[in-house]
């Protein structure tokens, strides 16, 4: 563990976005690597990194600040929203041609790598997969943070929210902040959308030490009994004039199998009198299926390590759906020892900052067989420290 620190001072702040991350999320195709982002494009998909870019930059304060440095185009100052309140402070990197789309992996690293020497800290928006490109190059040289847009957001270099990012950023710069190095995860796509989940660890990036950096993806430990236990629970909850949709995870799979059906691991299903109606649904299709239906709910587990509920691996759900079903008709199901984990604080980061707040607010939580917990759901960009004066 390192014990450099970084700031207090005005800062030379790198932003990097990856405009094609999280493309994937409402297609559910579980990430934009490699012919998934072709498909993605060919979907008609749209970009969902520079919104969050213009969430972080908007955020920032120019007295923390001595410059902000970023590619043009989409990969930064293209971004929706230029120049945030930041006029006079940003100085434009060539390191792509402006208007090259798609932009790719090797843009990624040609962008890092100009920003060596540079910059006292390095904000990437995206998602795993950018992560692990910003690490092969700056690895331990310069210190990095994220901003989540991706579909895999695991790695415990994210802020919770680009608006905690734009807070971090703030502390370290009036008060200074510890650096540590944190695990990249990095997951294999191709056995994702199999239904396999195959994270391994990467390596460890220099990020700062902050409360409101999340946790990395930790994985199940849960006793099968247990779960086996709450899966009994919610069967006996679900009724026969009501679409059940289905969220992604071991969890709600073995709730599943205990409804006597087999879901997909990862993707998002439907469910409705003792069948599947749907499988591995995207966000159109999720929405064209609830439309014919009177009552519909959401079955759901947290992310262990993380606590996130909405808004990770699930981007499918679409914000307008959930407004529909609305906190009472979410089912939640949890290990009690993920639930302890996560402080009994379940993250939600729908895409729109109206449905998170509708969403927020106490919930009961099945943590076994007529055993239920209290937690409380929060939107992910309340999650911040409050703004450095």
């Amino acid at each position: 563990m390192t014990s450099l620190e970084l700031g207090p001072g005005r800062l030379r702040l790198g932003v990097i976005v990856n405009p094609a991350a999280g493309m994937g999320g409402r297609l559910g195709l579980k990430g934009t690597d490699g012919e998934a982002f072709l498909e993605a494009l060919a979907r008609g998909a749209r970009p969902v990194s520079p919104l969050r870019a213009s969430r972080f930059l908007s955020a920032l304060r120019r007295e923390w600040l001595e410059a902000v440095l970023m590619p043009p185009g989409p990969m930064g100052s293209g971004a929706p929203g230029y120049p945030w309140g930041l006029e006079g402070l940003v100085e434009v990197v060539d390191c792509v041609p402006e208007g090259k789309w798609p932009t790719t992996r090797e843009d990624t690293l040609s962008c890092a790598a100009s920003m060596l020497g540079r910059v006292d800290l390095l904000v990437f928006v995206g998602g795993d997969g950018t992560a692990r490109d910003v690490l092969d190059v700056v690895d331990a040289r310069l210190p990095a943070l994220g901003v989540p847009a991706g579909v895999k957001v695991y790695s415990a270099v994210f802020a919770v929210s680009p608006e905690a990012a734009a807070a971090t950023v703030g502390h370290c710069s009036v008060e200074g902040c510890p650096l540590e190095e944190r695990e990249v995860l990095d997951i294999d796509e191709e056995a994702f959308r199999r239904g396999e989940l195959r994270a391994r660890l990467y390596g460890y990036m220099l990020v700062p030490r902050s409360l409101h950096v999340q946790q990395g993806k930790e994985p199940s430990r849960a006793d099968p009994g247990v779960l086996e236990d709450i899966a009994e629970q919610v069967a006996e909850l679900v009724e026969d004039c009501t679409l059940y949709i289905l969220g992604p995870g071991s969890t709600v799979a073995r709730i599943a199998r205990r409804l006597g059906v087999e879901k997909t691991l990862l993707g998002v299903d439907a469910y409705h009198s003792g069948r599947l109606v749907g499988r591995d649904l995207d966000a159109e299709s999720l929405e064209a299926l609830a439309s014919r239906y009177e009552r519909v709910k959401l079955i759901l587990s947290p992310i262990g390590g993380t606590g996130f509920l909405l808004g990770r691996g699930n981007q499918q759900i679409p914000p307008s759906l959930l407004a529909r079903i609305g906190r009472g008709g979410l089912i939640v199901a949890a290990d009690p020892e993920k639930l302890r984990g996560v402080g009994y604080t379940l993250l939600v980061d729908t895409g729109d900052p109206e449905v998170d707040r509708l969403l927020e607010g106490p919930i009961r939580v099945i943590v076994g067989y007529n055993r239920w917990a209290m937690a409380r759901i929060r939107a992910s960009w309340r999650l911040r420290p409050p703004s450095p004066s």
